[in-house]
């Protein structure tokens, strides 16, 4: 039997006011899609006020919404037998350090061999969950520490410190180019308006910042520690590029390497090389949904990172 429909109540910010009602809760509520929004905008499972509006409806700021949001139904995805590195497990959680290349979530393209296939086959229950539990992604090639939650208690709680950015999360991103110091990115991200595949720092978009502290310097490149107040889709990636330190090796927002001249035979063949964008999610902490517990996680960095940046400190131990 599938879980029962999950009623949630907001109350939309004053803030909100002027946007179209998909928009504002969009804003409000960024673990759900704005298409799956809409989607339950007209087949009114969104109340203001105990009536139905359109997603057109602009918002006055103050308005109760309650919205009736459906389970995914048992059965949407087939469990998979695919390897998972679990790094914390409890009756309320599960801590993955996802390697790069695996998807998270079934998509267009990724129908099957996806992080929730390899969930479903670990703990079939999961099935019973939206997203098989899953509250946060990272991109496919981006390596790293993710949670997902057992129980629905748990999912919502996590939701819940997402929004509060109780869960927090600190990457290390190496980065083309010489930066001078630490810094922190503010700039709106959304939907590219010509490439749908691609995210942009634009006007319209989503509040995005990012924080970022300088770890260790090479010759051409720096490897940054990156923090994150919100998770937009590329968030890092399109931060990153927007000031014009892109992530080393990203194929949608990098560019071609820029090996710097003199640099050894084995770094620059590293560098040129490295075949996807030099990001891994290194530290989360949140607070326990049941216990409340503060606990945290690290992972350390997977072999492809930690070969590429040794390349880079022999290419500067040779030149000292």
């Amino acid at each position: 039997m599938n879980a029962p429909e999950e009623k949630l109540a907001v109350v939309l910010p004053a803030d909100t006011a002027g946007l179209r009602l998909d928009q504002a809760l969009a804003r409000l509520l960024p673990q759900h899609s704005r298409a799956s929004l809409q989607h339950w905008i007209r087949e009114a499972r969104v109340q203001v006020e105990g009536k139905a509006p359109r997603a057109s409806y602009k918002v006055r700021g103050g308005e109760r919404v309650e919205i009736l949001i459906p389970h995914a139904p048992a059965g949407d995805w087939a469990a998979e037998a695919i390897p998972l590195d679990i790094v914390y497990e409890d009756n309320d959680l599960l801590i993955i350090n996802k390697p790069a290349g695996l998807v998270v979530h079934p998509g267009a393209g990724n129908p099957e061999g996806t992080m929730l296939n390899a969930l479903l086959h670990h703990a079939p229950t999961l099935n019973k969950l939206a997203r098989a539990g899953i509250v946060h992604r990272l991109d496919k090639e981006t390596s790293g520490l993710l949670v997902v939650a057992k129980t629905e208690p748990a999912r919502l709680d996590l939701i819940d410190q997402l929004k509060a950015r109780t869960l927090k999360r600190e990457y290390l991103a190496l980065v083309q180019g010489l930066l001078v110091a630490g810094g922190t990115v503010d700039a709106p991200i959304g939907r590219h308006a010509q490439v749908r595949t691609r995210m942009t720092v634009n006007e319209g978009g989503r509040p995005a910042v990012s924080h970022y502290r300088i770890e260790k310097k090479y010759r051409a490149h720096t490897l940054l520690r990156v923090k994150l107040e919100s998770g937009r889709t590329h968030q890092i990636r399109v931060h990153m590029a927007y000031i014009r330190h892109p992530l080393l090796g990203d194929p949608v927002y990098g560019g071609r390497p820029r090996p710097p001249a003199g640099m050894s035979a084995p770094a620059r063949a590293a560098v040129q090389g490295f075949a996807r964008q030099a990001l891994h999610a290194t530290r989360l902490s949140l607070r326990h949904p049941i216990s409340g517990e503060v606990l945290e996680w690290h992972s350390p960095l997977p072999a492809d990172m930690v070969e590429l940046i040794q390349a880079l400190e022999d290419d500067v131990e040779a030149v000292e």
